[in-house]
């Protein structure tokens, strides 16, 4: 009899309850994720924030809704809206949620309201690699990445535009409630959406919170202008002028000065002058020319007056709103705490500058979401969160021969007392933070590129130093140092350390923009997506095993 085909019948009832372990294979590495979090993290801050017992419908177990948001991004979804997709579609998802089918409001709520929860999760994973025996610290690496905020340039506006668009809110407002009370009638509501359950960001609130921002940058942008204008004229005073160029309001004072000596040495002169003529004693050439603005010394100084004069004018010219041509003095009235950041190719983002501090086997042990677009005055406060997480993951670290610990712990912090545990090895990092205070400040030996990789490359190969400018005794001890062959083969290891991880998390995990808005929220979600990249890290280097997890002692759940 010839081959037919299987049959596919869709309305066969199971004959036994099926089970889920059924769906995929025991080594897929769901169940390596679902194990970890349930089992091996202190999730007990999640847990906190939820609410049982009482009237109403049973809630979704955070940690089922944990591992699902560990599972999506882990696999390039960050919509709560896909997810929701793929917990109805997806098998792996489906056997996450165990039965459970969160909807996209459910899972946005859940992310939205991680807060401090995520610390917690990011030390657990980051204890679970240390007993699994990862964590390399002879070589950590420093690096900063741009990443996009979830607003649009095109909505920074300037302060006079914020300012602006407050008056026209409260107008409108105004407006609005004298027409309502004609509707309604003085002090009587209608349908109006109950106080306590307004947004804390509605529009209104994020143009205050940007131009109250602004207004305090403002602020503190002047009181530093005006302290270096006195230094500098202070400096000048004392005949010990500063290299560099001036703050404006302080070069046209220099540059009025200079104009009133050029026109005193000439009169001066001219007196002289006068003054031996008359005494009848002999003098050679023409007199002086007169002190007027004719005198071509004087001609200068007026000039250079002139041109300090335009300066001041364009910096304290009115910035327009943003249109990509570069930064100015804005705020987004979508996300006021994101900055217009500087990326590669001369444009700007409006975004965060993350600081991460990366192990030598790709562990992330320190990260940071900053509002700074510049790296170099962070360098110190990351050194220090990689001490403590130093000291952190070698308290965990099972010694050679023994079991591995059972404690979680607590997040890193400065009070770590772990006392063989600072960074011993080496510190790496590029020229962005390049300073002297960053290369004599306490810790660990370090190179700090003085240059440009190519540059140093080609400054070891011809026996040249490359000091980016710089003159100080550090800077130049730094350059002296990549110089050499020793030096400058150890630098080569921070672009695979420091690099990668951003690499993996924009292009593999395609992780480019955040999704929460305000720098707390942002903040979590991205130490949530460090969490995640060391957790696969752990799985895709072979650490984190069902029997390596088995040997480990599991984690009481949350009551």
């Amino acid at each position: 009899m010839a081959k037919r085909y299987r049959p596919v019948n869709r309305d066969q009832p199971y004959l036994f309850p099926p089970s889920m372990r059924d769906w995929l294979p025991p080594g897929h590495p769901v169940w390596l994720v679902i194990t970890a979090v349930e089992d091996h993290m202190d999730t007990s801050a999640f847990h906190a924030g939820r609410k049982t017992g009482g009237a109403g419908a049973a809630g979704y177990d955070p940690d089922m809704l944990l591992t699902v948001l560990v599972w999506a991004y882990a696999h390039q979804v960050t919509s709560s809206r896909r997810v929701e997709q793929l917990c109805h579609t997806d098998v792996a998802f489906r056997v996450i949620c165990g039965g459970n089918l969160p909807d996209h409001a459910t899972v946005a709520r859940f992310r939205g309201d991680f807060g401090d929860a995520v610390a917690a999760l990011f030390a657990g994973v980051l204890a679970l690699c240390a007993r699994l025996g990862m964590g390399k610290l002879g070589v950590v690496a420093l690096d900063g990445m741009k990443i996009a905020a979830s607003a649009s340039k095109s909505a920074n506006r300037t302060q006079e535009h914020l300012a602006k668009l407050a008056a026209e809110t409260v107008a409108a407002h105004g407006e609005t409630d004298a027409a309502e009370d004609d509707l309604f009638g003085e002090g009587c509501r209608g349908d109006e959406v109950p106080e306590d359950a307004w947004s804390p960001r509605r529009r209104d609130e994020r143009i205050a919170a940007a131009l109250a921002s602004l207004e305090a940058e403002r602020a503190a942008a002047g009181a530093e202008q005006r302290q270096r204008e006195r230094e500098a004229l202070d400096a000048a005073a004392a005949g010990t002028p500063r290299p560099g160029p001036r703050p404006p309001g302080a070069a046209v004072e220099l540059a009025a000065m200079k104009v009133e000596r050029a026109r005193a040495a000439q009169r001066a002169k001219i007196e002289a002058w006068e003054a031996a003529r008359a005494a009848g004693r002999p003098h050679r050439g023409p007199a002086p020319a007169p002190a007027g603005d004719n005198y071509i010394r004087v001609r200068q100084a007026l000039a250079e007056l002139e041109a300090a004069q335009a300066r001041a004018a364009a910096a304290s010219q009115p910035q327009t709103d943003n249109d990509g041509a570069g930064p100015g003095p804005v705020r987004n009235i979508t996300d006021p705490d994101a900055r217009l950041m500087p990326v590669r190719g001369g444009t700007f983002i409006e975004g965060y500058n993350t600081q991460n501090v990366t192990s030598e086997d790709g562990l992330i042990i320190a990260t940071e979401l900053t509002q700074d677009p510049v790296d170099t005055p962070w360098y110190e406060p990351m050194l220090r969160q990689a001490e403590a997480a130093a000291a952190f993951i070698t308290a965990r670290r099972p010694a050679p021969g023994q079991a591995a610990p059972g404690d979680h712990g607590q997040p890193p912090g400065d009070g770590d007392s772990a006392a063989s545990a600072s960074l011993t090895g080496l510190f790496l990092a590029d020229a962005g933070y390049l300073s002297e205070h960053n290369l004599t400040t306490a810790g660990p030996d370090r190179l700090i590129a003085t240059g440009k990789t190519r540059d140093l490359e080609h400054a070891a190969r011809d026996g040249e130093a490359v000091t980016g400018g710089r003159a100080g005794p550090a800077t130049i001890a730094m350059a002296a140092r990549l110089q050499t062959d020793a030096g400058i083969t150890a630098y080569r290891q921070r672009g695979h350390i420091a690099e990668t991880p951003h690499g993996h998390i924009k292009h593999n995990m395609r992780f480019r923009q955040l999704s929460l808005r305000g720098k707390p929220k942002a903040t979590a979600e991205w130490t949530f997506t460090c969490a995640v990249h060391n957790l696969f890290k752990a799985i895709t280097t072979g650490h984190l095993t069902t029997a390596a997890l088995a040997a480990l002692p599991t984690q009481a759940s949350p009551a």
